[in-house]
C-alpha cells in the first residue's frame, strides 16, 4: 500500500478545520481526510476536538467482504462501523460481524466499559481499524431516552452525557451550584437526580424548575461570585455563554479557592477557536477537556478535586 495512516480522529461535523489546527499544534498533519475522519501517517494523539480517537489504526489488503469481517472477528467481538464511503460494501462485511447493542440509555447509567472496535473501508479492498478508541460509544455519540416535557430546553443533555462519560453524577444529598443557570435546563437534570442545587443568574429561572424541589435561585453574576463566600459544594456547573479567557479566570478562582470537590463547565468560543485559552484550561492540574457529541463550537471542561491532589502529590 502506496499510504500507511497511523492515527485516526472523528471530528465532529462542521468543525474539521478545528480539529486540524489542534492537531497541528499538537506536532501532527492531517494527510487526508475520509469524511469526518482525519487520517495521518502520525501516531494518534489527543485531541479534546475529537468526538473519537483512534487509538491504535491498523491498515489491511482485504480481498474478500468474509476475509475482512474474519480480521475483525479475531481481534474481539464488537466493532463500530464509521462509512464515509463505499456503503454497500461496508454493509456486507457488517453482516458478518456480531451485532452491537444499540439500546437508548436512560439517565443515570454508567458509559459502557465492553471494548467496542472501530473500522472503516478507505478504499474497496482497504480496511482500516483500531481495536482501541476514546469513545465507548459508536463514532463517539451517546444517545438517550430524551425528556421532552420537563426540561426548559435540550441543554439537558450534555450535562447527562457529561457524567455519563464521568460515570459520576450528583447523588441526593449532595450540593451543586449551577452558574449562568437560566432557564435551568441543566439545573432541572441536577434536581431531577436528589442533588441539592443552587441556580444562579441575573435573570429568573423557568418557574416550572424553581418550583422543583431541591432547587434554590439566587439573583446574580456568576463572575461575580466569591468562592469564599459559600461553604464547600461537591459540584459546580456552568453552560453560560462566556468569553473563554473569562471562563478560564472563573475555573482557576473555584479551583484555587478549595471550595468545590467537582467542576463541570462548557467552554463555548465564538467566531475563531481560542486555542491558547484551549491549552491553558489543559494545563490545570486535575482537569480534562472533551468535545461532548451534544457540543456545538464548545468543550466541555470537567476537573476533579481528587484528581488535583493526585497530580500534585
Amino acid at each position: 500500500m502506496s499510504q500507511t495512516f497511523c492515527g485516526a480522529w472523528l471530528a465532529p461535523e462542521g468543525l474539521e478545520s478545528v480539529l486540524e489546527q489542534d492537531l497541528l499544534r499538537r506536532g501532527v498533519t492531517v494527510a487526508r481526510w475520509h469524511g469526518q475522519l482525519a487520517l495521518s501517517h502520525q501516531p494518534s494523539v489527543f485531541s479534546p476536538w475529537a468526538l473519537d480517537v483512534w487509538e491504535e489504526p491498523e491498515q489491511v489488503s482485504i480481498p474478500s467482504i468474509k476475509q475482512a469481517a474474519g480480521i475483525l472477528r479475531a481481534r474481539q467481538r464488537n466493532w463500530a462501523l464509521y462509512a464515509a464511503d463505499f456503503f454497500r460494501r461496508a454493509a456486507l462485511i457488517e453482516e458478518h460481524l456480531p451485532p452491537i447493542k444499540t439500546t437508548l440509555l436512560t439517565f443515570p447509567t454508567p458509559a459502557p466499559t465492553s471494548p467496542l472496535g472501530a473500522w472503516t473501508l478507505l478504499s474497496p479492498d482497504t480496511l482500516l481499524f483500531s481495536a482501541r478508541k476514546s469513545s465507548p460509544f459508536i463514532n463517539g455519540a451517546p444517545k438517550f431516552v430524551e425528556n421532552r416535557t420537563g426540561p426548559p430546553s435540550r441543554a439537558y443533555l450534555k450535562l447527562w452525557e457529561a457524567c455519563t462519560l464521568l460515570r459520576r453524577w450528583p447523588q441526593p444529598g449532595e450540593t451543586c451550584l449551577d452558574l449562568g443557570a437560566t432557564p435551568g435546563g441543566w439545573t432541572w437534570a441536577i434536581a431531577q437526580l436528589g442533588a441539592d442545587v443552587t441556580a444562579i443568574d441575573r435573570a429568573p429561572l423557568d418557574p416550572a424548575v424553581a418550583a422543583m424541589p431541591h432547587v434554590q435561585f439566587q439573583q446574580g453574576s456568576a463572575f461575580g461570585l466569591e468562592p469564599t463566600a459559600f461553604p464547600q459544594v461537591d459540584w459546580v456547573f456552568s453552560d453560560i455563554i462566556a468569553y473563554p479567557s473569562r471562563l478560564l479566570a472563573l475555573a482557576r478562582r473555584w479551583v484555587e479557592s478549595g471550595r468545590t470537590k467537582n467542576m463541570v463547565l462548557t467552554v463555548k468560543f465564538q467566531g475563531e477557536t481560542d486555542h491558547e485559552t484551549v491549552a491553558a484550561f489543559e494545563a490545570i492540574p486535575g482537569g480534562t477537556l472533551r468535545h461532548l457529541a451534544h457540543n456545538k463550537h464548545e468543550l466541555t471542561f470537567f476537573w476533579s478535586q481528587a484528581l488535583a491532589e493526585e497530580a500534585a502529590a
